[in-house]
C-alpha cells in the first residue's frame, strides 16, 4: 500500500467535485495526490474528434488541467497522473487497494464519455480493501475539517478499522467532533408501545448507549483531543443515518468484507447514505 490519495476523474461534475475534495484531503495528510482516468475497452478503433484529438488526447488534457488546478489551490502538493485501459471497476478497485484512500464521484456521465457511473463507484466501494469516499456534485459545501463527522455503528459487529479511520480523521482535522450513531428496533411484540410510552423507548435504549460508551472508551483515551459523542436511536439505520447526515460535514460507514456470489456487497444502511446523504460518504471495509 502506498501513502497517497487516489481519485478517478472523467470530466463529470461529480468527478471534478471528487478531485477537489481529494486534493484537500491529500494536502491535509501531506501525501501525494494521484489523478487517474480509466478508458473502457474500445469496441471500435478510436476516431478523432473534429478538433483532431482522440479520446486519449482528451483524457490527457483533462488530467493535466485537473492536476494544475490542484497544484494551484494547494501549493507544495505533489500531484501525478495516470491513464489506464480496461474495465473501470476492476482497474479502479486495484488502484484503491494500493492507496490509503480513494475518492470517486458518486454519479457520472455514463455512456461513452465517462466511467464514473453509479454502478462502477459502488463496485469499487463494495470491493476495495481500503477506504473509499464517494462525493456528489451537489454535496453541501461544508468543510469536512470544520464540521461534525457522523459515524454509523453496529454494536453487534464492532469494527476497529471503522473506529480507527473515524478518530484519525477527526484528529487530523484539528480535533473536530465525532458523533457515533447506533440504531435499534423494538421487538414486534411491543407493537405501538413506543408511541404510547416514550419512557419505554428511553429505558430500552439505555443499554445501547452504554454499549456505545464502552466501545468508544479506549479510543477516547487514545485521542483525548477528539470530542466523541454517542447516540442511540430507535429506527432503521439507513433512514436515521440519512436524517442525521443533514447536519454533518462528513459521514463514515462500515462494510463487511465477505465473499458474495452476487459480487460486491454494501449493506442497506451504506446504500441509503450513499444515495441520499447531502455530504461525502466514506465506506470503510471491516474484516
Amino acid at each position: 500500500m502506498t501513502a497517497q490519495v487516489t481519485v478517478g476523474i472523467d470530466g463529470s461534475e461529480e468527478s471534478l467535485a471528487a478531485s477537489r475534495w481529494a486534493a484537500r484531503e491529500a494536502a491535509l495528510r501531506e501525501v501525494p495526490l494521484r489523478l487517474v482516468h480509466v478508458e473502457g475497452w474500445p469496441t471500435t478503433p478510436q476516431a478523432a474528434a473534429p478538433d483532431g484529438r482522440t479520446e486519449s488526447d482528451r483524457s490527457a488534457a483533462l488530467l493535466h488541467d485537473t492536476a494544475e488546478q490542484a497544484r494551484k489551490e494547494h501549493p507544495g502538493l505533489e500531484v501525478f497522473t495516470g491513464q489506464a485501459l480496461g474495465r473501470p471497476g476492476e482497474e479502479l478497485t486495484a488502484m484503491a487497494d494500493e492507496s490509503d484512500l480513494t475518492v470517486l464521484g458518486s454519479r457520472g456521465l455514463g455512456g461513452v464519455r465517462g466511467f464514473l457511473l453509479g454502478s462502477v463507484s459502488l463496485q469499487v466501494a463494495g470491493s476495495a480493501r481500503q477506504p473509499v469516499v464517494l462525493v456528489r456534485a451537489d454535496s453541501k459545501p461544508r468543510d469536512k475539517h470544520r464540521g461534525e463527522i457522523l459515524v454509523g455503528i453496529d454494536l453487534d459487529r464492532s469494527c476497529d478499522a471503522l473506529l480507527a479511520f473515524a478518530f484519525a480523521e477527526a484528529a487530523r482535522g484539528g480535533g473536530q467532533s465525532l458523533r457515533f450513531l447506533t440504531c435499534w428496533t423494538l421487538p414486534p411484540s411491543y407493537g405501538q408501545a413506543a408511541l404510547i410510552d416514550p419512557e419505554l423507548v428511553q429505558d430500552m435504549g439505555e443499554p445501547h448507549v452504554k454499549g456505545m460508551r464502552d466501545l468508544l472508551e479506549p479510543w477516547r483515551s487514545r485521542y483525548p483531543e477528539v470530542d466523541a459523542q454517542a447516540e442511540a436511536r430507535l429506527g432503521s439505520p439507513g433512514s436515521q443515518l440519512v436524517e442525521a447526515s443533514d447536519t454533518a460535514a462528513f459521514v463514515v460507514v462500515g462494510r463487511r468484507t465477505r465473499p458474495s456470489p452476487l459480487g460486491p456487497h454494501l449493506g442497506h444502511a451504506a446504500h441509503a447514505v450513499i444515495h441520499h446523504s447531502p455530504v461525502p460518504v466514506a465506506v470503510v471495509p471491516c474484516r
